[in-house]
């Protein structure tokens, strides 16, 4: 499954103003919760208790929080760009500025872990890392991320 085909333009935000991580995580649940019909106020909650576990501040800049939610049909995807940087509670202590949000059923564990791995591998090239940084816009990111899946088909 490509990212391409399930990130919505409407759940990618160039220009994120939180400066915290619940904030970070309000911020991009906004949009989310209108395509799911879920509060943005329980996606947070399931985000931050998944965060309780351990933190999804991989390290170089990217957090990818995620959760399962028993109402969900099918999965949902945010992609956030904060410039100045987040203290997300990295592992490697450095501000976060790139953040792809995942929500998944919670049936859907095969689909969670898949999608996690193909974000996990599109974020270990630096250039793309480059790209996602300098698009300030929701046209550039998409370029960003389908140039990238497609590099990884090829």
């Amino acid at each position: 499954m490509k990212i391409i085909d399930v990130l919505k333009t409407d759940t990618i935000l160039p220009n994120l103003q939180a400066r915290d991580k619940k904030g970070v995580l309000e911020e991009l649940a906004v949009p989310l919760a209108g395509f799911t019909g879920i509060e943005a106020r329980h996606l947070v909650r399931v985000l931050m208790e998944r965060e309780r576990l351990g933190s999804t501040g991989i390290g170089g800049g990217i957090g990818i929080p995620h959760g399962k939610i028993e109402q969900l049909t099918s999965l949902v995807l945010g992609v956030g760009i904060s410039h100045q940087g987040v203290d997300f509670e990295s592992l490697d202590g450095r501000p976060t500025h790139i953040f792809f949000l995942l929500m998944t059923p919670e049936n859907s564990a095969g689909l969670h872990l898949k999608l996690l791995a193909r974000i996990s591998r599109l974020l270990k090239n630096e250039l793309f890392k480059k790209k996602l940084l300098a698009a300030h816009d929701t046209d550039a990111i998409l370029t960003a991320i389908a140039e990238e899946e497609q590099a990884l088909e090829d």
